[in-house]
């Protein structure tokens, strides 16, 4: 079975821009993909699970998403990075769904479709909601990155967040994610 990292998009691979639906608009954070490129290298399968609301709202497309996701996949590339898939909720909060986080659905999904031990993997975004959809699907840790929202989080939600793994950014959550790997092996 294959271990994974799944990742949120907004606020975690790029900068947090609000109902971002314009490629051009798109800022990877510094350092994202040489830390991505050693958690692949390691034998991590990269996935990237997204509530995108905005297209529930009507405030942009399907096709817009995936023409931003597709802006996210070539900027990283250039590191190496490659994700199987991108898994988007386009549900607003207030529409019923079956994969929107904190649902566990899609890493259920992912599981399934790629053979990954959840029990192995990890999920990693800078909102409440990001941890719970690890929780839920039984991933070995979920870590909230502090860029983002993720400042506010580790801020506001002291008791919820407890069992999280709290890291400033990407490059320190792939250097906890391989040093605690490591141990195991010792």
């Amino acid at each position: 079975m294959n271990r994974a990292i799944f990742l949120d998009r907004d606020g975690t691979l790029i900068v947090e821009k609000n109902y971002l639906h314009k490629p051009e608009d798109v800022v990877v954070f510094p350092g994202a993909g040489a830390a991505l490129k050693k958690l692949s290298d390691a034998g991590f399968k990269l996935l990237v699970v997204t509530n995108q609301s905005g297209i529930g709202r009507g405030y942009f497309t399907m096709a817009d998403a995936e023409s931003v996701n597709d802006r996210v996949n070539q900027e990283l590339a250039r590191d190496g990075v490659h994700f199987e898939k991108t898994y988007i909720a386009p549900e607003a909060p207030d529409q019923p769904s079956r994969v929107r986080k904190p649902s566990p659905q899609f890493l259920f999904d992912a599981r399934d479709e790629f053979n990954l031990n959840l029990t192995e993997s990890f999920m990693v975004g800078d909102k409440l909601i990001d941890l719970e959809c690890g929780w839920n699907a039984g991933v070995k840790k979920s870590i909230l990155v502090r860029t983002g929202y993720g400042a506010g989080v580790e801020r506001d939600n002291a008791e919820q967040i407890k069992n999280a793994i709290i890291v400033d950014g990407l490059t320190e959550m792939a250097e906890w994610i391989l040093e605690s790997n490591s141990k195991l092996k010792t």
